[in-house]
């Protein structure tokens, strides 16, 4: 049962977003945390990360330079200069230790303020309503949104963290490192064939030529693999879909002996994972080719940079210590890309699921043009209108027989159908869900309506916060009592505080005289029914239609479906009919999913 207020519709999201450039998705994050509750606290942690960052840099240049008086006293065979060197690196090493526990304790802050405002905006999103239904029905956007908000939101939390933080500290660093290089190599030149070459700096350029070069080269070899993580991340989706949904209905799959057809569905799933993953695996191959050689290189780059330095007299070898040094930090700092193409590539891969599936639950609202919709508006009397209503399907046209049709507070009326005519989609256009189609839908005007499926919906929880869904418990225990024993389910009366997956442990006619005791509790002056009636057994069946007549009998029932045996209730009866050749414009749509449950 799902109550609601009136309110307008609009048309369904396309099946598919387009993917949007990088600085469009960057866009689309900063404004979702510029609106975020936590945006005050991320630019408080970013700022004291700076300011960590800053001085942990400042400590590896004291570090750096601390090589030379220490390699020079090995040299020397100081013992006592030696020793007192140890002293000083004793010191630097406890605030660099402190300097890092300080990091990691801001990166673990960041990395959950930017999971919680990710997270919270895609849920308060998706909540709004009737937009998980539509979304639902929009393609293999809408497949899984709850990998998209957890697994996904968190993903790219922590790659968003570590990426962040990994590039800012080596900006830093690149900064501070750059002029301890230069200084170095100033004043140095070479004698190429008896003629004098100086190249200010050159042990920076050398860096920044090596780093650069294995940086071109990782990108044109790693850049498939962003292609490769979004194509492996969808697939996982469907595997893991085709599990909730055998799990879900393992009891109809065991009864029916459909354990082997589910057991190829779900073989095939996992075998398009493990084919996307074998071609992920190819291209970290790839990549590592290029990563693990300069990797190698780069043991003795640093020392064949500055050895020409130091064979010429112009360091010591503690200097020589110190140029490696400074030449590993700022090739590090330039190689960040190289060491980190593999995260780079996964992170664009799952900004992308994030952003499109948010742009997908945004376009929810936007009307599609080339599509007809349903105008919803509201009455000023308390009444519901339906003038020339046509749901709109890939399978045809449903309406009513009568062009136009008012039903008035307090009147009792049943639309009827045969078989296979759209029943449930009628029932989704009223409730605004299904916006395609034409005509107007007018509906009473500060009026909650209680719109009941064939399948009452049953959260999670206990039986009292079942029954006064979807408000907080705000009833009595008397009136929760009073309304179970009124439907027949007055042994349940005990079980109030029982919490249980109801769904599981009710039968189908327990779940909807549930559902009309949630009725009585909230007694609702309009009620709108989807075959439920005649779903039920003769027994609840005389029961449901005494509670109707009796307990709410001031409420207008609209019930759509076939006739009950007891005509009493409904003092009028309207005809739904069906044209079944498609409509031009929704014809070529492919998507199955956008139809109407069959009637």
């Amino acid at each position: 049962m799902a109550s609601i207020t009136a309110q307008n519709g609009s048309s369904a999201p396309p099946a598919e977003v387009a993917e949007e450039s990088l600085w469009k998705q960057l866009t689309t994050v900063r404004r979702i945390f510029q609106a975020s509750p936590v945006f005050r606290t991320l630019l408080a942690i970013s700022a004291g990360s700076f300011f960590v960052v800053v001085f942990t840099a400042l400590g590896q240049v004291v570090l750096n330079q601390w090589n030379q008086p220490f390699y020079d006293a090995i040299e020397r065979r100081n013992v006592g200069a030696f020793f007192h060197q140890l002293q000083i690196f004793a010191g630097i090493a406890g605030v660099m230790v402190l300097l890092n526990i300080s990091q990691q304790w801001l990166n673990q802050r960041f990395r959950l303020k930017v999971r919680e405002g990710l997270t919270r905006d895609l849920i308060c999103e998706w909540m709004l309503p009737r937009r998980a239904f539509r979304l639902a029905n929009a393609g293999a956007i809408g497949v899984n949104p709850d990998q998209r908000m957890q697994e996904d939101a968190g993903h790219l939390a922590d790659l968003t963290t570590d990426l962040a933080f990994g590039l800012l500290q080596s900006s830093i660093l690149l900064v501070s490192f750059v002029g301890v290089l230069w200084s170095l190599s100033e004043g140095f030149a070479f004698n190429i064939g008896g003629r004098i070459v100086d190249i200010p700096g050159y042990m920076v350029w050398a860096a920044i030529i090596y780093a650069g070069s294995a940086s071109w080269l990782s990108w044109r070899v790693g850049r498939p693999l962003i292609a490769l993580n979004s194509e492996r991340y969808n697939r996982e989706a469907a595997l893991r879909f085709t599990m909730m949904r055998v799990n879900e209905h393992i009891d109809s799959i065991s009864l029916a002996g459909g354990e082997t057809g589910e057991r190829q569905k779900l073989e095939n799933d996992l075998g398009s994972v493990l084919l996307a993953m074998r071609n992920i695996f190819r291209a970290q191959i790839n990549l590592s080719w290029v990563v693990d050689s300069y990797g190698w290189v780069t043991v003795v780059a640093p020392i064949l940079v500055a050895a020409p330095v130091y064979f010429s007299g112009h360091i010591s070898f503690g200097g020589l210590m110190m140029a490696v040094g400074a030449f590993n930090q700022v090739h590090t700092s330039l190689r960040w890309f190289v060491a980190n193409i593999g995260a780079i590539t996964d992170w664009r891969a799952t900004l992308h699921r994030v952003t499109a599936f948010r742009s997908a639950l945004l376009e929810t609202d936007a009307l599609n043009e080339a599509e007809g919709h349903i105008e919803f508006v509201l009455n000023d009397v308390n009444r519901m209108t339906i003038d020339r209503l046509d749901v709109v399907s890939p399978s045809g046209r449903t309406r009513l027989e009568e062009p136009h049709v008012e039903i008035k507070a307090g009147e009792r009326v049943v639309i009827t159908a045969d078989p296979g005519i759209g029943k449930t989609l009628l029932f989704r256009a009223l409730a605004g869900l299904w916006p395609l189609g034409s005509g107007r839908v007018g509906l009473p005007k500060d009026e909650a309506i209680t719109f009941l499926p064939r399948t009452p919906y049953m959260p999670p929880g206990k039986l009292r916060e079942i029954l006064s869904y979807p408000h907080g418990n705000t009833f009595s225990e008397a009136d929760l009592a009073g309304a179970l024993s009124r439907v027949g389910l007055q042994r349940m009366v005990p079980m109030l505080d029982t919490e249980a997956r109801w769904e599981r442990e009710l039968s189908d006619d327990d779940e909807r005289l549930l559902a009309f005791a949630r009725i009585l509790l909230h007694k609702p002056r309009w009620i709108v029914m989807d075959e439920v009636l005649e779903a039920m057994e003769p027994q609840c069946l005389r029961r449901v239609l005494a509670i109707l007549q009796d307990d709410l009998e001031d409420a207008t029932v609209v019930s759509i479906g076939r006739p009950v045996p007891e005509r009493n209730l409904f003092s009028r009866r309207l005809q739904l009919i069906k044209e079944p050749r498609p409509s031009e414009r929704l014809s070529t749509r492919p998507d199955k999913s956008l139809e109407g449950t069959p009637a």
